[in-house]
């Protein structure tokens, strides 16, 4: 049996530590950094920024959350993971690559004619990727129909949903989270990217949502908040929400703080970083960075 043959099983592996997971999980953020920096330069361009920021959550599933087949993206009782903001593909195909179901050399047709990864998550071009994105706000509606239909078909399968903060200014989003609790979703787990950061600018001066931890809990869900680009706290939420959904059967949500261009400096501080324009000097310089940044953690 190869690697991508496997079963992917969520959580820690047996005899694991606590910190022999966290660094197994950082270790495929940085490698899904990696990946994402050297799509963007394909382009020379792109929502880099949104997925260096969400690596660490992207990691947190592919590497420990989800049960899946590599070499079956369709196998039934797979867990499901929704990305409902599309333009953060690049950072999905870098989990999807991380995980054995894409091969990492296809990375390099990114946004490319005729490519299975076009700029915008499609379902129906690239294994793995579940619904196609594009206008923002419909992705957690099919979380919940899915994971209403494989609870009706006695399927142990979760569902993940990935969400914006900017998808909060929705209301269908809303209806969704109501729908949820209504049917008890336990089997539901979203995750939203606060990074502040809309295309139209700053997303509380957008259309400000907080208190959002207070919102979500009064919708009826179980609400955490942490820092999304703290692979400890991250995993901790989610055992913390598969503890809860055993006991009370509530959706849960994970409201993750991250930031644009996280882990190489030259992007954090970066203006108009929503769609980035990166100079073809700069990405040999934004790998370094990375790479310094990750083996100095590593070695600290």
């Amino acid at each position: 049996m190869t690697a991508t043959d496997a079963l992917q099983t969520a959580g820690p592996t047996a005899g694991e530590t606590v910190a022999e997971r966290k660094e197994r999980v950082s270790a495929a953020a940085y490698r899904i950094r990696h990946h994402a920096l050297n799509m963007g330069e394909v382009q020379g361009q792109g929502y880099v920024g949104q997925a260096l920021g969400a690596a660490d959550m992207l990691a947190a599933v592919y590497a420990d959350q989800l049960r899946f087949r590599a070499a079956d993206p369709h196998w039934a009782a797979r867990d499901r993971f929704l990305l409902s903001t599309g333009h953060y593909a690049i950072g999905h195909y870098a989990a999807l690559a991380e995980a054995g179901i894409i091969p990492v050399g296809e990375l390099d047709t990114y946004g490319s004619d005729d490519s299975r990864l076009p700029m915008s998550g499609m379902s129906t071009y690239t294994p793995g990727m579940e619904i196609s994105g594009g206008s923002l706000g419909h992705g957690l509606s099919i979380a919940v129909g899915i994971a209403l239909g494989l609870r009706h078909q006695g399927s142990a399968a979760r569902v993940y949903n990935f969400l914006s903060d900017g998808e909060l200014d929705e209301g269908s989003t809303w209806e969704a989270a109501m729908g949820a609790h209504h049917h008890q979703l336990g089997n539901l787990t979203a995750m939203v990217d606060i990074n502040a950061l809309q295309a139209d600018g700053e997303t509380d001066t957008v259309l400000r949502t907080e208190p959002v931890t207070q919102k979500w809990e009064a919708f009826g869900w179980y609400a955490q908040r942490v820092d999304g680009n703290d692979v400890g706290a991250l995993l901790a939420a989610f055992d913390n929400a598969a503890a809860q959904a055993a006991v009370t059967g509530k959706p849960s949500v994970i409201l993750c703080d991250t930031k644009v261009g996280r882990g190489v400096p030259l992007l954090e501080n970066r203006e108009k970083a929503h769609f980035m324009r990166i100079e073809e000097h700069e990405w040999q310089t934004c790998r370094e960075q990375l790479t310094a940044g990750y083996e100095g953690k590593a070695s600290a």
